[in-house]
């Protein structure tokens, strides 16, 4: 049988995706003609469509047509208009797959009864005055650390702020709760905090009610008062070592799946994500709550235009307003910055060939699966429930998941069809390709190749089912690929919002 060239995703659609660079007068499935050249992943017009008229893919509107369309024309940025905000209508009803087979995992289990994926010491700056520190503790450390050590990673926690920010204002309450997350997150075993001294994020304030000190896992240093540079170097890496003793002490246990709470991320996206990756990590996420365990969703911008399908699936009319709210703040705050969230798609999301931010909500949003939505928190705001959350964050990868971890995701699955390279320490990023000329192009950054979906391979349950296998396989001590190529050293990106003064 002669492979499919085209995939029309649902009946009512009026496009449908090429799966390979199409030449002008080429027939297609279902006896449509090529108008002219279309690039592979980008959309093709299977019936007339007015201009005015809303074009539809994956059953919803993802943009009106800016000019008439013949049949077997490039539909595209240059003839579909997103100015207006259609509303993704859901069509159905939550609905859970199987239960999975594997129902524990192997991690460690910490004194305040929260389970780790991964066992790593901190090494957390207040502020970028002291980054450069911190820095040179980890790169020492490292190198001093023994063989046989059971420490998984030592990990410089830097960033570009810390001060010029009023001391009560937004922006220090929200990088004071990023920090904090991370501090007492449970894939470290210690951390060690480095401030100056004189800045706006001062130790006592960051560190309030966090034992510290003594044997306590959290420990302080002022660079100011310890003596210098130099003097605050040699003592930060005598701590490294003892929290590496510390941390030796640890030994993974078998826990239920009710302690795992996974992070859903996608970038780099292409026209596939929705088709293949997306919804299949969508799969794995169902399971994964379906055994008691966590998942967030996040990148609120990402989302917009498709909300509809989220509100659907709230479990009551408090969670629903509260997304609603967090889509009308982030309205207003793009407005009072000259943007728009029709902003979005970016340039390498275009070239794969999705044209509105509405078509990239759709695929966005699939990766969340279908299970009943139970919270909205502000981020890094700590997760204090089981089942599918929504965390409120930017679009921007690193940004959105530093505040994913920040909110206790002990796990993080990247989807991506234009390419990813990136890590998340200290948690374990799994990245998957919504596409096999990609994954083999960067097979060493990916973990799972989607695109097999396309061929025919996988279906989305059973490629579900190898994600959900995959994902509890590196919560248990399995590399990801960007642990193994040591990536996940910068991406700590702290959301800064306020005046810097």
């Amino acid at each position: 049988m002669t492979a499919p060239r085209l995939i029309r995703l649902r009946d009512e659609d009026n496009v449908a995706i090429v799966l390979a660079d199409i030449a002008p007068g080429e027939t297609l499935d279902g006896g449509v003609t090529s108008a002219e050249a279309i690039p592979r992943g980008h959309k093709i017009a299977l019936a007339p469509i007015s201009k005015g008229d809303a074009i539809r893919k994956l059953g919803q509107t993802i943009g009106m047509a800016s000019a008439h369309i013949v049949p077997g024309a490039h539909v595209h940025v240059h003839n579909i208009d997103a100015s207006e905000s259609p509303q993704a209508v859901a069509t159905g009803s939550s609905a859970f797959p199987e239960t999975p087979g594997r129902q524990v995992f192997s991690g460690y289990r910490r004194a305040d009864g929260r389970v780790g994926t991964r066992n790593c010491i901190g090494v957390v700056a207040t502020v970028n005055c002291s980054a450069t520190v911190v820095r040179e503790i980890v790169a020492r450390s490292r190198a001093a650390l023994p063989g046989d050590s059971r420490v998984d990673a030592i990990v410089p926690i830097t960033h570009a702020t810390g001060c010029g920010m009023a001391s009560g204002g937004t922006g220090i309450r929200l990088l004071q709760r990023t920090l904090r997350g991370f501090i007492e997150h449970p894939n470290f075993a210690g951390v060690i905090v480095v401030g100056l001294g004189c800045e706006g994020n001062d130790l006592a304030s960051l560190l309030e009610g966090i034992p510290t000190g003594g044997d306590e896992r959290v420990r302080a240093l002022s660079i100011q008062q310890t003596g210098g540079t130099r003097a605050t170097i040699e003592e930060g890496c005598r701590q490294v070592a003892e929290l590496a003793e510390l941390a030796n002490s640890a030994e993974r246990e078998d826990v239920p799946v009710s302690a795992l709470t996974l992070g859903l991320q996608c970038g780099g996206s292409d026209a596939f994500s929705a088709v293949t990756a997306n919804p299949a990590l969508g799969y794995a996420a169902d399971l994964l709550v379906k055994a008691g365990g966590t998942v967030i969703l996040a990148e609120t911008p990402e989302i917009h235009g498709a909300e509809g399908l989220l509100l659907h699936r709230a479990t009551s009319g408090d969670v629903a307003d509260a997304l609603k709210a967090r889509i009308a703040w982030w309205q207003d705050y793009v407005a009072r910055n000259d943007a728009s969230l029709n902003n979005n798609p970016s340039p390498g999301n275009m070239a794969g060939g999705i044209s509105t931010i509405y078509e990239k909500s759709l695929g966005a949003v699939a990766k969340g699966g279908t299970s009943p939505l139970e919270g909205v928190f502000d981020y890094g705001q700590r997760i204090d429930r089981h089942g599918f959350v929504f965390m409120d964050s930017p679009g921007y990868d690193p940004c959105s998941v530093t505040g994913e971890i920040a909110s206790g995701a002990t796990l993080v699955c990247f989807t991506t069809g234009r390419g990813s390279v990136f890590g998340a320490k200290p948690v374990p990023s799994v990245k998957l390709a919504t596409n096999s000329a990609m994954a083999q192009h960067m097979m060493d950054d990916i973990d799972f190749d989607c695109g097999r979906i396309l061929g025919g391979e996988l279906d989305l349950a059973e490629a579900g089912r190898r994600i959900y296998d995959l994902l509890l396989d590196v919560a248990s001590g399995t590399e990801s690929a960007s642990e193994r190529n040591g990536l996940g050293d910068f991406e700590f990106v702290p959301w800064q919002i306020g005046a810097v003064l």
